[in-house]
């Protein structure tokens, strides 16, 4: 990389360019998002046609628009000529209106025809993620027309290794791979060796669903139907890995009680980090407050037993830390498709016989610290070893429970997160613990 920038700072174009022929496409793209957008510019515009727009596809959102609003509209129409449809999609999506405009005017009007409808679906669907750039076939051809049909057409597809069998009103078929086809005789008939028993999405199914099918079965590629089972296009696994890593940066995200964003950090201005966080952390400091009142509740108590509140800090700790434990993997279990939602008995005698060994485990370790190494009164100390045993139970029900219940009302798990059980959990570890100071010690 050092080297093409070296010889553009030089001059030396074609030099640059015969170095970034041999380079892979993807390591092109990161040099262009690492350079500034003079350098940036004249790199992409030395590039031949075929890579300059596997590059474009690999760019970052805001050096697309840059190149769209800097290039001509000849060069346009050479990027979009060359990309597959999908690629299109995702990037017209990002921009602005006037130069989405721009981009629709260089296109042929089929591709624009296209591109609108495919614009049309509903963002995160199946539909908004296909491309239409696969291998049909029909179940009369033999193995050899099937294999002369793809040397012709297979150039322009985005992947061959799997091949699509439909009737003449496009109704998906069947299924056969490449393979299957190289190994087979040239005069066997594709209806004697497809696979009838297709597994599709159809074009309204949420992506996060459709990741965990091709999850589910290993799949490269997988067909998408509309509500009359014909094929209208295919999704592919390089676009599924973009969408699990999507939905799993939303799910860190509201798991830190945070809006959701797709913005890179460095590229997000303040307000806008400031904005994303501050809704949550208001509402989390509102209901904070419930275990404010529970303090002053029992003001009289810690004002009997004053070393009670030095105690307060590890009963919370503790039990969010606890209730964190079970909510992140009951979270994972339901993105994943291990837990269901019926399974919810399941989780709580699971997380019930969890919590009693590791609450007795905790109890009898912080008994012994404080009773015999810090010498608190024995009253006191088993006063807190109770609560801290009872507040873990709870702790890991609650944090095992409550992720569930999101599901059953059609809320994404992962709000149900650390912050927000760690709040719940605070009110609960401090009822219990003062209700049991207050029995044992007679206050």
């Amino acid at each position: 990389m050092e080297k093409v920038l070296e010889l553009i700072r030089e001059n030396k174009l074609m030099q640059a360019r015969n170095e970034l022929i041999d380079m892979n496409v993807v390591d092109i793209a990161q040099l262009l998002d690492e350079t500034n957008q003079e350098k940036m510019l004249i790199i992409f515009r030395i590039l031949p046609k075929d890579i300059s727009a596997d590059v474009f596809s690999y760019l970052s959102y805001e050096k697309q628009r840059y190149i769209i609003e800097s290039i001509t509209d000849k060069e346009i129409k050479n990027i979009i000529n060359e990309l597959f449809l999908d690629d299109t999609i995702d990037f017209l999506e990002e921009l602005p209106a006037n130069v989405v405009k721009k981009v629709l005017k260089n296109t042929d009007e089929n591709t624009r025809a296209l591109i609108n409808q495919f614009l049309k679906y509903p963002e995160n669907s199946a539909g908004s993620i296909m491309t239409i750039e696969y291998v049909d076939l029909k179940k009369k051809m033999t193995v050899k027309e099937a294999l002369e049909h793809i040397r012709k057409t297979g150039i322009d597809k985005e992947t061959i290794n799997t091949c699509y069998v439909m009737d003449k009103n496009r109704r998906l078929e069947g299924v056969i791979s490449i393979r299957q086809l190289i190994l087979n005789d040239d005069d066997t008939i594709i209806n004697d060796i497809m696979d009838e028993n297709v597994i599709y999405v159809h074009t309204l199914e949420d992506q996060e669903d459709v990741a965990d099918t091709f999850r589910k079965y290993d799949f490269t590629s997988m067909p998408v139907v509309d509500n009359e089972n014909r094929l209208v296009g295919i999704i592919t696994i390089d676009d599924i890995v973009d969408i699990i890593e999507q939905e799993n940066t939303e799910d860190f995200q509201k798991m830190a009680a945070m809006v959701p964003s797709e913005e890179e950090y460095l590229k997000t201005s303040v307000f806008s980090l400031a904005k994303h966080r501050v809704m949550w952390l208001l509402v989390l400091m509102i209901s904070a407050t419930f275990t404010g009142n529970i303090i002053k509740k029992f003001e009289d108590v810690l004002q009997s037993v004053v070393v009670l509140a030095a105690f307060i800090p590890m009963l919370m700790d503790t039990g969010g830390n606890a209730g964190s434990q079970s909510s992140t993997l009951v979270i994972r279990g339901l993105a994943l498709g291990e837990i269901k939602a019926k399974d919810i008995l399941k989780v709580i005698w699971k997380e019930l016989r969890v919590s009693i060994v590791v609450g007795i485990t905790l109890a009898i370790v912080n008994f012994l610290r404080i009773f015999l190494l810090e010498k608190t009164d024995f009253y006191i100390s088993l006063a807190i070893c109770i609560s801290l045993f009872f507040t873990v139970v709870i702790a890991k029900v609650v944090g095992g429970v409550l992720p569930i219940l999101a599901k059953k009302l059609k809320m994404d798990p992962a709000i149900m997160a650390s912050p927000l059980i760690t709040t719940i959990v605070d009110a609960f570890a401090l009822l219990i613990y003062f209700t049991a100071a207050t029995a044992l010690l007679g206050i």
